[in-house]
């Protein structure tokens, strides 16, 4: 399996215990983020995640930012991404089982490294559900 992995400042803890579970689990992880704690722009980090996730270069996407609403918001603009914002390991279920999502969002500012921990592993261990949920994923992409 491979992953990559995003964050701006806000997330860089999480990032580094993150990566280092993916690592110890023989996941190979592509780390886009930022190794400091000085202010970035979150956009910079997303998109090259974004990018492996469309091209299938990677199996899933994580991001990371203080809110982790600017990266889902980032993400959700390629067409094939479907990025969920999650703060329990139980809406991260959901978005798994239902939406088919691609790319994990985690906000620092508001779970704990430990919480943080286990959403990832949920989401690696959740499969999507398809039958009924399929067709409502196939509506997401918007057409003109």
């Amino acid at each position: 399996m491979k992953i990559s992995i995003g964050n701006d400042h806000a997330g860089t803890d999480y990032k580094n215990a993150i990566v280092k579970l993916l690592e110890d689990k023989g996941i190979e992880v592509t780390n886009y983020g930022t190794n400091s704690n000085d202010s970035v722009d979150y956009p910079d980090f997303v998109h090259p995640v974004a990018k492996d996730v469309v091209a299938n270069n990677v199996d899933f996407g994580i991001l990371i930012c203080g809110s982790a609403n600017g990266v889902a918001m980032t993400a959700n603009k390629y067409p094939e991404v479907r990025a969920g914002l999650c703060w329990t390991k139980e809406i991260v279920s959901l978005i798994r089982q239902h939406n088919n999502a691609n790319i994990l969002c985690i906000p620092a500012r508001f779970t704990a490294i430990q919480q943080a921990l286990e959403m990832v592993e949920t989401f690696l261990n959740t499969d999507f559900e398809g039958g009924r949920h399929q067709k409502r994923v196939d509506k997401i992409p918007m057409s003109c």
